[in-house]
């Protein structure tokens, strides 16, 4: 068994929140996914992640996609009919009503609704009922809970399309920073993760602040400042070993996809070594990782069987079991419970 890179529990960061109980990116996603008082220290998420986009008046609040179509009842809402329009988001196009074309008082308005009702129509209980909630918001609930449980909760905000905003004046890096420092956030130990998929944003946060910063990398594709500046690397080559020492240089982390770490093979089975070989074979990116002194943390783990390897179908707990063996040093989670429940059993 590889052992993680400081030596302690991996930690389970809430993927959007308790978002396999409760619509994504809300308030009663979030407080979910924390543990209560009472309960055992096992059973709670250590972190909890916020995608982050902008409203037209530059307030930072939680999203997964700056087009909010999908996670809300917009469409329902005759007085917005007007703001429905098509734009070009990282290279793709999109119609839809997007965030930065609302103040925050108007999003106020909306509803949230589960994003993906044919895989969680448990979920869609709550449809209508929940807001958009602001970081700030985010911050002030997690520092409630912390108190109550005398347990430090941290946050894992994703810096959402950098590029783009920064195209049309709406940056989120500087209200990020702003966000954090008022409300105490800093140095290297604060309980805070900020991650992204770009790296120039990265780079450039790490001049200006000593917070943890995360490279995401993704299993296919480039960064998509990459792309605008015609930089021929891609992820590939990030998850190399001079790849990763670059990285170090700015960043404490990688949050990787798990396809990185085992990938699957063409029936959907994670690959095995030899035909008929029972033993999963893992890359060697956690090894090369830690060489470099980068923590590794994976997304995305998921109950459901249309999220698992076939391989795994009906037991999400062996594929927890597998990574947490690979000496992962935090996982992504939709549902923080199975997680918390199998990252002690290797400790």
């Amino acid at each position: 068994m590889t052992t993680t890179l400081q030596k302690t529990s991996p930690i389970i960061i809430a993927h959007r929140g308790a978002s396999g109980y409760r619509p994504e990116h809300t308030l009663a996603a979030y407080e979910l996914a924390m543990p209560a008082a009472g309960y055992a220290y096992a059973l709670g998420a250590d972190y909890i992640e916020p995608d982050l986009v902008s409203t037209k008046d530059g307030i930072l609040i939680a999203r997964h996609e700056n087009e909010i179509s999908e996670t809300t009842d917009v469409a329902s809402h005759a007085e917005f009919a007007h703001l429905q329009t098509t734009k070009i988001i990282d290279g793709e196009s999109k119609t839809g009503w997007f965030t930065e074309d609302f103040t925050l008082k108007e999003l106020k308005i909306l509803r949230a609704k589960e994003r993906i009702p044919q895989v969680r129509s448990q979920n869609t209980t709550y449809d209508g009922l929940l807001e958009i909630p602001t970081l700030q918001e985010i911050i002030d609930l997690v520092k409630v809970k912390s108190d109550e449980i005398n347990r430090t909760i941290g946050i894992y905000p994703e810096i959402k399309h950098p590029t783009y905003f920064q195209s049309i004046g709406l940056a989120l890096e500087a209200p990020l920073l702003a966000t954090l420092t008022a409300n105490g956030y800093q140095g290297a130990n604060a309980p805070v993760f900020i991650q992204s998929f770009e790296v120039g944003n990265l780079q450039d946060l790490s001049t200006k602040t000593d917070l943890p910063l995360v490279q995401l990398l993704n299993n296919t594709g480039k960064p998509y400042d990459f792309v605008v500046s015609g930089c021929e690397r891609t992820y590939a080559d990030l998850v190399t070993a001079s790849g990763l020492k670059e990285i170090a240089k700015y960043a404490k982390a990688i949050g990787i996809h798990k396809n990185l770490l085992v990938p699957r093979d063409s029936n959907g089975k994670l690959r095995r070594r030899g035909a008929a070989c029972r033993q999963i074979s893992p890359t060697s990116l956690v090894i090369d990782a830690h060489a470099a002194g980068l923590l590794v943390h994976v997304w995305t783990f998921r109950n459901e069987d249309c999220f698992l390897p076939l391989d795994f179908q009906g037991n999400p707990q062996a594929e927890y079991e597998l990574f947490f063996s690979l000496g992962v040093d935090g996982v992504f989670s939709d549902y923080p419970d199975t997680a918390a429940c199998h990252s002690t059993l290797q400790w």
